[in-house]
């Protein structure tokens, strides 16, 4: 089957261990079944593994991909939850500190088939497309948990989304804003900007700049980069979610401000399969969907990986295998 999988690892040239060619179908293990791929989404997740990082350089070749939405054995559409947890885990999917994603320990979504366990399928709602279908469980069901699970944003806040662009951000801004959240973001670019306005931000902002009030939470995936922007954007009180750090740890970690002010520092990672289903339903009863950059063919994925790496996407990047 044509699959997109990762063959060797470079943290400064990560596409030069990109390959696309035949792998071998899945055969899957008790409890679990095959899906037929019919759109899947790419995520930074899948440059971090082609860099070495999550993915031990022993279990290449992986294929790569977290997020897909297809049919089932029975013909049925389905999306997967992408968190595989230990069979003995009980609770918070999340929490399990034995837990894996799609591509790190078993193989991915970038694919014509993928085995997963029967428990990770949702059942896809006609109104959404299999391309929107796809987005949903990686970077807008992390949006999801950020927001209103770890978050506990509530109607009428501020909320300042570090970033514009890409698929998290994007996730949050529509989100937000459809929860009736006033959505601040910073952004590198005019145009970057320009997109977060039409997806739903209330203002946007150059990165560091000054705001016109402070914001009840900061949504913080970037790391040592804004992290001082972001302590100092809050309100007495505020909270900051933060689920990466994609320009390493944050030094200094301005502890005193955190504690004077009572500030509030909350780890979010991924999301629940309940989390995941309220997600879909709230797309569906609400009219949201996911900010779609480009869809392509699964056989020119490294064209999509080229434009992510380039910082060039305004939402997500879909691969598809079949006519859908």
């Amino acid at each position: 089957m044509l699959a997109v999988f990762a063959a060797a690892q470079d943290r400064d040239d990560p596409l030069s261990g990109l390959r696309i060619d035949d792998r071998p179908e899945p055969k899957p293990a008790d409890g679990w079944t095959t899906i037929t791929v019919k759109a899947a989404s790419l995520n930074h997740h899948d440059l971090w593994s082609l860099r070495g990082v999550g993915l031990p350089a022993d279990r290449l070749p992986m294929i790569l991909g977290c997020d897909a939405a297809g049919l089932d054995e029975d013909g049925n559409a389905v999306i997967v939850h992408s968190v595989i947890t230990d069979p003995s885990w009980h609770g918070d999917e999340t929490l399990d500190p034995r837990r894996s994603l799609l591509s790190e320990r078993y193989p991915g979504t970038f694919a014509e088939k993928v085995a997963v366990p029967r428990w990770n399928l949702l059942a896809k709602p006609g109104e959404l497309s299999f391309e929107e279908a796809a987005c949903l469980p990686t970077a807008w069901l992390t949006a999801y948990r950020m927001l209103f699970s770890r978050g506990g944003v509530a109607p009428g806040s501020t909320i300042l989304v570090q970033g514009a662009t890409g698929g998290v951000a994007t996730a949050l801004t529509v989100l937000g804003s459809a929860a009736g959240i006033r959505v601040w973001v910073t952004g590198r670019s005019e145009e970057k900007r320009a997109r977060a306005l039409e997806l739903g931000a209330d203002q946007a902002f150059e990165p560091g700049a000054r705001l016109p009030e402070r914001v009840d939470a900061v949504m913080e995936t970037t790391g040592q980069a804004t992290w001082a922007h972001s302590v100092r954007a809050l309100k007495p009180g505020g909270t900051i979610v933060i689920s990466g750090a994609t320009t390493g740890d944050a030094s200094p970690a301005e502890l005193t401000r955190i504690f004077f002010l009572q500030l509030s520092v909350v780890g979010s990672t991924m999301g629940t399969r309940g989390e995941l289903e309220r997600l879909i339903r709230l797309c569906v009863d609400k009219g949201v969907r996911p900010a779609i950059n480009r869809i392509m063919p699964l056989a020119e994925a490294r064209t999509g990986f080229e434009t992510m790496l380039r910082g060039e996407t305004s939402g997500k990047i879909v691969f598809t295998l079949t006519d859908s």
